[in-house]
């Protein structure tokens, strides 16, 4: 799945997705799509991460207490 870095512009392949649906992990492993090569892989804050479109992941990923009123 390929998601966007927000400060950089740069498209993230997100290398697990379990992690990125757990509302209880703040980071994701995930590598920048740029260039020829393949990137190392790193951990990126899931507040840093958007979909391509621009919009916001889902609460339910992010905050473990979605539910919570």
């Amino acid at each position: 799945m390929f998601l966007k870095h927000k400060p950089s512009g740069d498209l993230v392949e997100v290398v697990a997705v379990d992690e990125l649906v757990d509302p209880f992990r703040d980071t994701v492993t995930g590598r920048f799509h740029a260039g020829e090569e393949l990137q190392d892989a790193e951990a990126f804050n899931k507040s840093e991460l958007i979909f391509p479109s621009g919009e916001e992941l889902p609460r339910c990923w992010t905050d473990s207490h979605y539910r919570d009123t």
